[in-house]
């Protein structure tokens, strides 16, 4: 059976519209350009202002930090005369220098020497509760360094209570500002060096952040050790090995629920799992560096599998083609093409780690720990934690330690998205 075409009739020039010029001197036209115009430097102006708004954020809050805790990396101290010649105490500097020198200088009564030298220099102003608890280590650490001291009258300049420390940096109570006033000259301020080599303290003038900092960075060896070999090997078998079916799709899903699941629930996991099960040490870096390991995992994988999955495939189609394996392609191809963005997920996947509180806080690494850890199941806690600590002290001299532990914090993770953009530039190819 055949179809008729039936002929169309021809369509006539005339009937076609002629096609005129624009005429972009209209008042139509230019009143279009303008509003155009207008709208793109109204939308310029929106991302200048974001961007304003931004910075003006950020230095308000860097600002704020710096004023309130600059003097948290200051001390005051205070003027005091000694003499030491009446401790019964041998002199040697064996004895001094060797194992026991700490032992053997406080059974001497070096704590209470100084402590009658401070009642007899400044009786009028508060003799010995103008210093530190801590104050006697100080003269301590002075005369295992040169044990002549004990054989003459010397003077030491010693960090004073939190209170005159307060006081003497402009917040202080009434009474002690009086107490600064008396002391007049004797008084002088110095690096607080106690601040970054001391641990937790309930007199805020000795408290220090290196315990918090030496766990922090037990706790992000053991997470790095853990999340970033199983989270790049993972990525590379989903983009590369996995055939796609269902079972895989669910483990993406997965994945991408897990790296959105607040950080509380992996606290609760840590507890349950590896103190509740395990009986791993209560408040160990171990212990949190498996829980933080379980929250930067999710977020390692979805970095590595995008990372991979930008690697053009002529690259894989290339080295296949001259004859490599499925296994050469992946580890002399396409890793070394996806590192730059399997670094900078992971270091930032990390650097979020560092800064989480609430898992933490689950597995009782808020505890007072008044000394370092010395390994990775020794108690210990974190600087998040520590801060969050020295915030809900009563004492004001907690306030500036507190501001100056976010700034140490702050520091360290700017330091580590600097690492970041360098392994990115470093490792960066262009093709």
């Amino acid at each position: 059976m055949t179809e008729t075409l039936v002929p169309q009739a021809p369509v006539s020039t005339a009937e076609i519209a002629p096609h005129r010029p624009t005429d972009w001197r209209s008042h139509a036209m230019e009143r279009r350009i303008r509003r155009r115009y207008t709208a793109e430097r109204r939308f310029r102006l929106l991302g200048l202002g974001a961007v304003v708004v931004s910075a003006a954020c950020l230095a308000f809050l860097l600002i704020v930090m710096i004023a309130q805790g600059y003097q948290g990396f200051v001390e005051t101290r205070l003027t005091l005369p000694l003499d030491l010649r009446d401790l019964r105490l041998e002199r040697s500097p064996e004895r001094l220098k060797g194992p026991g020198a700490d032992l053997a200088l406080a059974g001497a009564g070096l704590e209470r020497a100084v402590d009658a030298a401070a009642n007899r220099a400044y009786e009028a102003e508060g003799g010995a509760a103008l210093l530190s608890d801590g104050a006697w280590l100080r003269v301590r650490d002075a005369i295992k360094h040169d044990p002549r001291l004990l054989t003459h009258p010397f003077t030491l300049a010693l960090p004073v209570a939190s209170a005159i420390d307060v006081a003497a940096k402009g917040n202080g109570t009434p009474a002690a500002e009086r107490s600064v006033a008396k002391l007049g000259a004797h008084l002088s301020c110095g690096a607080a060096w106690d601040f970054f080599t001391g641990a937790d303290s309930t007199d805020a003038a000795r408290a220090g952040i290196w315990g918090a900092l030496k766990g922090s960075l037990l706790t992000m060896v053991v997470t790095l050790a853990l999340a970033f070999p199983v989270g790049v090997l993972s990525a590379i078998y989903l983009e590369e090995y996995a055939p796609r079916n269902r079972a895989t799709d669910f483990i993406e899903v997965s994945i991408n629920n897990l790296a959105a699941v607040p950080s509380i629930v992996f606290g609760l996991l840590g507890l349950a799992v590896f103190l509740g099960t395990l009986h791993l040490p209560r408040s160990a870096p171990l212990v949190g560096g498996l829980t933080l390991a379980l929250m930067t995992m999710p977020v390692i994988v979805i970095a590595s599998r995008n990372a991979i999955r930008a690697v053009p495939p002529s690259i894989r189609d290339a080295a296949l083609a001259v004859g490599a394996s499925p296994i050469q392609v992946v580890s002399h191809h396409v890793l070394p093409l996806a590192a730059p963005g399997i670094l900078t997920g992971t270091i930032i996947g990390m650097a979020r780690a560092l800064g989480e509180t609430a898992p933490l806080l689950m597995i009782g690494m808020r505890a007072f720990i008044a000394a370092p850890p010395a390994g990775f199941t020794d108690s210990a806690t974190a600087l998040p934690v520590q801060i969050f600590l020295w915030s809900d002290q009563v004492s004001r001299g907690f306030v500036e330690k507190t501001s100056a532990a976010i700034l140490v914090l702050l520091v360290f993770l700017v330091a580590m998205n600097g690492v970041a953009i360098f392994l990115r530039n470093r490792f960066e190819t262009r093709w």
